[in-house]
């Protein structure tokens, strides 16, 4: 959404009036408002949002209280990229709850209607997450990548998809997410080394602002997660690479980036940890990928003789 300030909301009710507040703070919680302090809550400004505060507002005073709307550019203290980060903790702890549901839903295997059921309870709640998720959380991409999961349990063969070949995407740029992990950055060191040596990569959220860019590990684009694959694992099929170290690689990748422990395999864990701590040493994108690439070629070079 564009950013045009925001819009706070001052209230105080009765001591008495609980039921009031219940009801209250589920209204609040549905329209995504950011608690500041217990009875200060705030939402980017815009008309859908002044609309809604002014409707609670009144509700409030209905109910004998007392309720106050602030539009303010800037909150003293507080910065606005730290009042984003705040409500993208909010909305990754929602996304949290759908990912750790779905991963129970997988790991229990259930089929038939009561799967699909709960499936889609899950999709609708993503879809709630979403309406509000107003700065585009990080975390809703590994929740829909979980859901795509899945929709596609036990409907994808080895060959689904066409075969590509390696000489028609040389010399392209490759776009991915900001802030690399291990799937990224993994994905992008078998990009340079087995389908385009020349490849350049950006970072961005949005492919359609980079058309000539090739994304990769993000949504609703060809080279993501699909089935039981992370992106790494579907260009290894995509590409018909069968070199047998990256393939290993591939393994770690998956039980590192998707916790299933498919493969038994947690050589890569300790790697994914290393790609997190860089990115809060505050290491910029291509250092990330940089210093990622130098890890994969020396974990490709220890296999050697495996």
């Amino acid at each position: 959404m564009n950013f045009g300030g925001w819009i706070l909301l001052l209230y105080a009710l009765p001591t008495a009036k609980s039921s009031h507040r219940v009801n209250l703070w589920r209204r609040l919680k549905k329209f995504g408002a950011l608690s500041l302090k217990t009875s200060a809550y705030l939402l980017p400004h815009s008309p859908t949002h002044l609309e809604r505060f002014q409707w609670l507002a009144q509700q409030i005073r209905d109910s004998g209280g007392e309720a106050t709307l602030i539009t303010v550019s800037e909150i003293e203290n507080m910065s606005t990229e730290a009042i984003i980060a705040l409500f993208n903790e909010a909305r990754g702890a929602d996304y949290d709850e759908v990912i750790a549901a779905i991963t129970q839903l997988l790991k229990q295997r259930r089929k038939g209607d009561r799967f699909a059921a709960e499936l889609e309870r899950l999709r609708a709640r993503f879809s709630e997450i979403r309406e509000i998720d107003f700065f585009n959380s990080p975390r809703a991409h590994d929740a829909e990548t979980l859901l795509r999961r899945a929709e596609s349990e036990g409907s994808l063969t080895k060959n689904a998809a066409p075969r590509l070949r390696a000489r028609d995407f040389r010399a392209r740029t490759w776009l991915t997410r900001p802030r690399p992990e291990i799937d990224r950055v993994g994905s992008a060191w078998l990009i340079r080394h087995f389908i385009d040596p020349e490849a350049k990569f950006v970072f961005g959220k949005r492919p359609r602002k980079v058309p000539a860019a090739i994304p990769f590990d993000m949504l609703d684009v060809e080279f993501t997660h699909h089935g039981d694959d992370c992106t790494y694992e579907t260009l290894l099929k995509r590409f018909g690479i069968e070199d047998k170290r990256a393939l290993i690689i591939g393994e770690m990748i998956h039980d590192a980036d998707l916790e299933d422990d498919k493969f038994h395999r947690n050589d890569c864990v300790g790697l994914e940890q290393v790609f997190k701590g860089w990115a809060k040493l505050g290491l910029s994108d291509d250092e990330i990928l940089a210093k990622g690439f130098e890890c994969f070629d020396a974990l490709h070079a220890s296999l050697r003789k495996t």
